[in-house]
């Protein structure tokens, strides 16, 4: 597959791995079991942000680029998102943590890890010198990319954040 571009059908076949939140695992100490997250079936008929970044509590992902995510959350939901998910290579044990460690609750954000950054790899948008999942965000209205941008500037979050996939709804 090629970059994924506006007017593009999202993918059918893209299945990530996550831990889904609930109240009895909401402890550091406790985590749940990975389950298969299947995106092209569960984004079908929604209107879908998804962003991805090298690393789950590193600093630009962590200072920069979540934070932006949940303070925008109800700006998102009002111009008509449904979900709001973040991705990185980290296993799912790590990204569950980490959507802990910045006490999202629920499904206000989905935590997913793509092993092997294999869909990163699949639309070209993968670090080729780490191997890690690129900085980009991606606007998929019921199996349609609105929008698509990955940064190329090491550590920006110009066209990846939320106010720009803001800008562009």
């Amino acid at each position: 597959m090629t970059t994924l571009q506006p007017g593009d059908t999202f993918p059918s076949d893209i299945v990530f791995q996550y831990i889904p939140w609930s109240e009895d695992s909401e402890e550091f100490s406790s985590c749940g079991i990975p389950i298969n997250y299947n995106a092209s079936k569960e984004w079908a008929d929604k209107k879908v942000v998804l962003f991805s970044v090298p690393g789950a509590f590193t600093p630009t992902c962590s200072v920069n680029h979540v934070p932006g995510y949940i303070q925008n959350l109800p700006q998102l939901r009002e111009k008509g998102v449904d979900i709001v998910a973040v991705l990185a290579f980290n296993d799912p044990f790590v990204m569950s943590a980490w959507g802990k460690a910045n006490k999202v609750r629920g499904n206000d954000i989905l935590f997913l890890s793509d092993p092997d950054a294999k869909f990163s790899k699949s639309i070209g948008w993968a670090d080729s010198a780490s191997g890690r999942t690129g900085r980009y965000a991606i606007v998929i209205d019921h199996g349609k990319v609105r929008y698509a941008q990955i940064e190329t500037e090491k550590g920006a979050v110009k066209k990846s954040g939320a106010d720009a996939v803001l800008a562009s709804l």
